[in-house]
């Protein structure tokens, strides 16, 4: 029994007439009238009385029109559902976040693809520091990441999403919280309350790099998984710490935030995923993302001042 055969029968049940049935099929007349005789054929039974006037129903044929509306339409959504799968509107896809840093971005794109691709479900991991999520990314257990840069891990993908600066985080009764903007040299002898070390921050690697240079290891007396715990803890005067500036959305009484003296020091956001990922749905995903989440355009560099001359 073909597919054609069933679809040819429902077009004569409900036209009840041959002529228009194969107009609807956009086919001749005869090569219809064969296909339903095979059917009947093949299932033993007559399903239509025909003559020269008109064409009708047998009992087995009425019986036999649902159960083939039934078929015909199960495989209409099956080849649907088929096809919107291979573009990409149906699918799975994990993405892992460090929660304070991503509170703009991650909104941002989740609301873009709930409204493009509803059929799409988003599998959140959250506290997956950047390292980690790059990790994650890299041997398939995520499909994307929030990651920040470099991203050298072979086979891995990126597209940067934000450009963020070290900010200073301060108790606000701290003698350096009066100033402007805060040296990095001059927290050389203060407490610090840091993420985790060897937890795959990137945050706390790039304060200890930035106060390395500056000439000294940072004394952390106290660590924390999340930038809101650490932030409490500043806040409650245990310490300082070194953050980035899209966790500045976080304010309580007892904290400021100071810029660092000198030139900045960016680090950039990105998304990260495997190059070789064949998933329709990620690949969904992504375009969404550029939208939702364009690549920065680079800092203006401003020109240095001319130099008068004497004449």
């Amino acid at each position: 029994m073909e597919l054609r055969h069933l679809s040819a029968f429902v077009a004569v049940a409900e036209e009840l007439h041959f002529g228009r049935a194969a107009k609807r099929l956009q086919m001749a007349q005869p090569p219809l009238s064969q296909q339903i005789r095979r059917l009947e054929k093949e299932l033993g039974v007559q399903l239509f009385e025909r003559n020269t006037r008109s064409v009708r129903l047998t009992g087995a044929g009425e019986s036999f029109l649902q159960p083939v509306r039934t078929v015909l339409d199960d495989l209409d959504v099956a080849v649907r559902a088929a096809k919107a799968a291979g573009r990409g509107e149906y699918g799975r896809v994990g993405i892992g976040f460090a929660g304070a840093s991503s509170h703009e971005t991650l909104p941002r794109l989740t609301r873009a693809v709930r409204a493009a691709h509803p059929g799409i479900e988003l599998v959140m991991t959250g506290q997956t520091y950047a390292n980690v999520a790059l990790a994650r990314v890299a041997d398939g257990s995520l499909d994307l990441g929030f990651v920040r840069l470099p991203v050298t891990q072979p086979g891995v993908a990126h597209r940067v999403i934000d450009e963020e600066e070290l900010v200073c985080a301060l108790p606000s009764d701290h003698p350096l919280a009066a100033r402007d903007s805060v040296s990095i040299e001059a927290l050389a002898g203060e407490p610090f309350v840091s993420f985790p070390a060897n937890t795959g921050s990137t945050v706390r690697d790039a304060m200890v790099g930035a106060c390395e240079a500056a000439g000294f290891n940072p004394r952390v007396v106290q660590e924390a998984p999340d930038s809101y715990t650490i932030m409490a803890l500043v806040a409650a005067g245990v310490g300082v710490t070194l953050t980035v500036t899209s966790v500045q959305h976080i304010q309580q009484n007892g904290l400021v935030y100071r810029p660092l003296a000198g030139p900045p020091i960016r680090r950039q956001a990105a998304l990260a995923w495997r190059a070789d990922n064949p998933s329709a749905a990620l690949r969904a995903v992504l375009a969404v993302a550029r939208d939702a989440l364009p690549t920065p355009p680079p800092p203006r560099k401003v020109p240095p001042c001319p130099t008068e001359t004497m004449s």
